[in-house]
């Protein structure tokens, strides 16, 4: 792409029209289901229909987000929903899951693939896997500064999808399980039930320790477009139309113009903030400043005077297709009057044949006066030329139609566009082979102390950062190694790159990898991937997706039922967390920080607390923090009841400080969601 796309999102059709008269390049909307938004009004086939014709009429491409986890009930229905957008067609699908973009990659290899900030992917080689894949957009992460951003663009030709104004969720997208273990919304299927926007305390801190200000980094776009990025996003799809009109307009003028005028600028801030804007992330200036909630203030000052006025703005078609017009007037013969737009679209129209003019002749300034007059289409004149004889007359009557006619052909030629075939759908089987109840244990850890009593498992996870001499004497007393990689990298890929081929040199070979990134960096250093709950693994696709992509086994997503895991097919061993403290967010900005002190040592252990007195511990790790539940997930007395299993894993976190208080005999556990599962 030339220039940085402005990319607008769409609840429903009474957005789009805002979005693309405001000067947005396209459109981002959800279909009935798959919509990681399921609380906006979203688009049923019809509307779905109307928004494209309306789009693509006017030079504006639609972007449909298929962002959310399936099932494995849920995948036909999936791929017949994608299969309708291949129809109209969409001009790209925005995809988190890996099973169901496996499939659409077989089903339809022609169509567009965006990959979700769901995904989770925010170093190089998370980018540099997805474009392996054959996806040809990234939406990164939203804690990325301006720096990381940079690197990742000169280490991929992938286009990048940066967001550039909207709210910002405390948890790296696709790693947050908040609302789904406290309330069984899942934030991966959109149904997040914003359990973070609630107080939270963190030491002497205030009293919403999770909820940050909207992000706006719209005064920056001529600098994202520098550094390489294709996509400005906004995000918004639960806002009103009036929010998404002058998110655009500010987007253009900063675009265009170079600044923001005041006036939008007022009106961007009380259609909707959280104490303010924030660019934090982009600046890297993380920390208590970035922390805000929705104010009695903020929400009175988007009055109904502002909402008019946002309205007035954008009322009326705009002229947004520029066309070249040419006329043809000669003695005895038909009008002809053709225009062409700059996707090669062409359309000319005959009409009446001209008589002599018995008083006054028709002149060219009268000709093209009328047919240039575009007002109400979405067209404007871009070049005129004319052949016309002296000496003869028409009824401007006829001009007009002339006009009218042609402008409405060569709408219809601009809306229709051919199909993205799309093959005859077949579903991977699920329980293709039987397993018995899980064998084999398996422990991670976030130091090296680790007991002999687990001399016994499969295998032990342990932190990257270890000694040399803590890796060995590990090895040393008989325990089968491998070095968990962070989820969260931002900024430290290189690093990590580098420790894992000293790791190595020491013998140790296989890792825990919970990000694409991680498994984009451990295939090349061809080391042994065992794929962890982070790549969030849902459907039987998605495990033969893990099995072709070379990785080892795979845990489960903690999402799952245990129903729905002994349903899952494929052939590589799969297993649960059936022990721990579960992480419930995955954070850049560290909550501790939230007070104002300075940022402590990961040895250290901090808590948050929410209103009713609940202490959750964060425990940090690469470069983020790891909101843990407040209770550990217990499965050891329903052993008989996981099926369909190959491996348990015991996640040991923050035990000596926390999670020895809570036992099994004093009833203080969970079972997470393996029996409630999530919406």
């Amino acid at each position: 792409m030339d220039k940085i796309e402005v990319l607008a999102p769409a609840g429903g059709l009474e957005s789009v029209y805002p979005a693309v008269r405001m000067g947005a390049n396209a459109v981002y909307l959800g279909a009935w289901k798959l919509s990681a938004r399921t609380s906006a009004q979203n688009f049923n086939r019809e509307d779905l229909k109307k928004a494209v014709e309306y789009c693509h009429a006017r030079g504006v491409k639609v972007y449909l987000a298929c962002n959310t986890l399936v099932h494995d009930d849920e995948l036909e229905e999936a791929l017949r929903i994608i299969k309708y957008a291949c129809a109209i067609p969409v001009d790209a699908l925005i995809m988190q899951d890996l099973g169901l973009i496996s499939l659409v990659r077989k089903f339809a290899p022609d169509m567009r693939i965006h990959g979700s900030t769901q995904m989770s992917v925010h170093t190089p080689k998370g980018v540099e896997y997805l474009e392996k894949m054959g996806l040809k957009r990234v939406v990164l992460s939203r804690e990325l500064s301006k720096s990381e951003i940079e690197e990742i663009s000169k280490n991929t030709n992938a286009e990048l999808e940066v967001f550039v104004h909207g709210a910002l969720c405390m948890s790296v997208s696709g790693q947050c399980y908040f609302s789904a273990m406290l309330g069984s919304r899942s934030g991966n299927r959109g149904s997040c039930a914003q359990p973070c926007r609630l107080p939270f305390t963190s030491e002497n801190g205030n009293n919403y320790a999770l909820s940050l200000k909207d992000n706006s980094i719209i005064n920056d776009l001529r600098e994202l477009e520098n550094i390489g990025t294709a996509s400005a996003k906004i995000e918004g799809r639960m806002k009103r139309p009036e929010y998404v009109a002058v998110a655009v307009r500010a987007c253009r003028q900063s675009l265009d113009e170079g600044k923001i005028d005041s006036d939008i600028s007022d009106k961007l801030q009380a259609v909707f903030s959280r104490s303010g804007f924030t660019d934090g992330y982009f600046t890297g200036n993380l920390g208590r400043d970035m922390f805000g909630i929705r104010s009695k203030e903020n929400v009175t000052s988007a009055t109904e005077k502002i909402f008019t006025e946002i309205r007035t703005m954008y009322k009326d078609e705009k002229p947004l297709v520029p066309v070249e017009m040419n006329f043809s007037m000669k003695t005895d013969k038909p009008l002809k009057f053709s225009v062409k737009d700059g996707d090669g679209n062409f359309v000319e129209i005959t009409g009446a044949v001209p008589e002599k003019a018995l008083k006054v002749a028709v002149t060219e300034e009268k000709c093209r006066a009328n047919l240039t007059k575009t007002g109400g289409t979405p067209f404007y004149e871009n070049g005129f030329s004319f052949d016309i004889d002296d000496g003869l007359s028409i009824p401007m009557s006829e001009l007009n139609a002339l006009r009218r006619n042609a402008l409405d052909e060569l709408m219809q030629k601009r809306i229709q566009r051919k199909p993205v075939e799309f093959s005859e759908i077949s579903l991977p089987e699920s329980n293709t082979r039987p397993r018995k109840n899980p064998k084999y244990f398996r422990g991670r850890f976030t130091n090296g102390n680790i007991i002999d009593e687990f001399l016994d498992s499969e295998l032990i996870y342990v932190p990257i950062n270890l000694s040399d001499d803590e890796y060995n004497s590990l090895m040393d007393r008989g325990f089968a190694v491998a070095v968990e990689i962070p989820r969260g990298m931002f900024g430290i890929e290189n690093r990590i790159y580098e420790r894992l081929k000293h790791i190595q040199t020491l013998g140790i070979n296989e890792v825990l990898a919970s990000n694409l990134g991680a498994v984009e960096m451990a295939k090349s250093l061809d080391m042994d991937i065992h794929g962890g709950f982070g790549l969030n693994i849902t459907n039987t696709a998605s495990v033969e997706w893990a099995e072709k992509n070379g990785l080892l086994d795979i845990e489960v997503s903690i999402e799952l039922t245990l129903e729905q895991i002994s349903r899952l097919g494929g052939k590589i061993p799969l297993g649960i967390v059936s022990y721990g403290l579960l992480p419930l967010m995955l954070t850049r900005n560290n909550p501790a920080r939230n007070d104002g002190k300075p940022f402590r040592s990961s040895k250290e252990i901090s808590y948050l607390r929410d209103r009713k007195g609940i202490s959750f511990p964060l425990q940090s790790y690469g470069a983020c923090t790891e909101i843990l539940n407040s209770v550990p997930v217990v499965l050891s007395d329903r052993k008989n009841e996981i099926k369909g299993v190959d491996f348990e894993v015991f996640r040991f976190t923050v035990e000596d400080s926390f999670e020895m208080k809570n036992t099994l005999e004093k009833g203080k556990f969970t079972r997470g969601l393996y029996y409630r599962g999530v919406e």
